[in-house]
């Protein structure tokens, strides 16, 4: 037992050396500047959100109780409101989970004041979601516009983008904008209960990077594909092959779009209060957001034209890079406080114990960026939290004590 012991230590001594060599040191440099640079870019997406709330307070201070419809109470008049353009919104769907029906009311009770129209598509009348929406509809059948539509199984693209192919034929030939929302797995702000799994967890930790890229304000360069809204003439017309490229073989519609409206030079924005909360299953495990991790590697490996191939392998190739950068410092970390903690127990020469104490001087510094991230991301939570209740006043409001806040933006395409 005491040869295996001393073994053990002097593996933990010689991982210990090795992670001070300077290449080493390069790579737990590097995951420190990873951390900070999460921590900056959230503290940026929580600036422009928390600008968003302020523009909004002072907008009811200014005696505008709309404020969480639009910052100037005049657009909200009747006269300004029929002006407003038709818009389809197109929901493809796929099977019923825990938090679905609410989502869809949620959507069909809608303050636009506009023209507006639903389209629910399924791809079978044996989908449970169809009997879900039957039902659903059968209690605003007098109050909205919608239906389902029963697209059926796609033979040469994903259900998905099938769905949502079929949706843009049947819309009103009045509609200036589609919007398209998926309601699978997830919509956009996804709150994690207190009694989330791991799965949960792993989702918020994957999406919360994503955060930063949509939350601009402004010009972006990604769509995503829970929700986005684009021009409806430019499906009708399959501008720039948006149809085409979409039917022949595509499989992620937000990379597809992203990449052709990057090669066509037409505008993507993200609206600040683009923001939607949206509760995980409580029985999300692990193999599901394994499932999910897997798909949307898989996202990466399908292209349409050279933009989008392009994209997606620097999309691919930066994930990659960035995640083992990320998770490697970690590993060291435990490497040298092992070391450190068998030396000190035994007692070991004090050149072992030096080597230790260079060993925990880098944990320390892993430690203090580590903190910095987490209070960035626990910011960046409570400011996303706090924005969504003042969107949705009607609400039972979201409690900024549920730190598991997933965030993943909602993204509009315009231009």
């Amino acid at each position: 037992m005491s040869t295996a012991l001393d073994s053990f230590d002097e593996f933990l001594v010689s991982a210990s050396r090795a992670f001070c060599s300077p290449l080493a040191i390069f790579i737990q440099i590097q995951g420190y500047f990873i951390c900070l640079t999460l921590a900056f870019g959230w503290a940026c997406a929580a600036y422009v959100r928390s600008r968003e709330i302020r523009q909004m307070k002072d907008s009811m201070k200014g005696g505008n109780s709309f404020a969480f419809l639009c910052h100037d109470i005049n657009r909200l008049e009747h006269s300004n409101q029929v002006d407003l353009p038709r818009v389809t919104v197109v929901m493809p769907l796929k099977g019923f989970g825990e938090h679905n029906l609410h989502n869809w009311r949620t959507q069909i009770t809608s303050l636009y004041g506009g023209p507006l129209e639903f389209l629910f598509i399924v791809d079978s009348t044996e989908d449970p979601a169809y009997h879900a929406v039957t039902r659903l509809l059968s209690d605003f059948k007098d109050d909205v516009d919608a239906k389902i539509v029963v697209a059926g199984l796609s033979t040469t693209c994903s259900q998905k983008i099938h769905n949502q192919l079929v949706g843009v034929e049947r819309m009103h030939k009045d509609s200036k904008w589609k919007k398209t929302l998926r309601f699978l797995f997830k919509l956009d702000i996804l709150l994690i209960y207190q009694s989330g799994s791991l799965g949960s967890y792993c989702i918020y930790e994957y999406h919360m990077p994503c955060s930063m890229g949509f939350a601009t304000g402004g010009k972006t360069f990604f769509l995503w594909g829970g929700c986005m809204m684009m021009h409806a003439d430019d499906f009708r017309n399959d501008r720039h092959g948006v149809v085409s490229e979409l039917q022949d073989g595509g499989y992620s519609d937000d990379m597809t779009l992203a990449s052709i409206a990057g090669a066509h030079k037409r505008l993507i924005t993200s609206p600040p209060v683009a923001v939607f909360p949206h509760p995980l299953a409580s029985d999300l495990s692990f193999s599901r957001y394994w499932n999910y991790l897997r798909k949307q590697t898989f996202v990466l490996e399908s292209y349409t034209t050279k933009v989008n191939w392009i994209m997606n392998r620097a999309l691919f190739s930066s994930h990659c890079y960035l995640s083992w950068g990320f998770v490697a410092p970690y590993f060291m970390a435990v490497i040298h406080v092992a070391a450190a903690l068998r030396i000190h127990s035994k007692g070991y020469s004090l050149e072992e114990t030096a080597l230790t104490s260079r060993g925990l001087l880098l944990v320390g510094c892993l430690t203090i960026c580590t903190i910095v991230e987490l209070l960035s991301m626990w910011n960046l939570t409570r400011i996303e939290v706090r924005l969504c209740n003042m969107l949705s006043p009607e609400a039972p409001p979201l409690s900024a004590s549920f730190l598991q806040l997933v965030p993943c933006i909602c993204r509009n395409s315009g231009g």
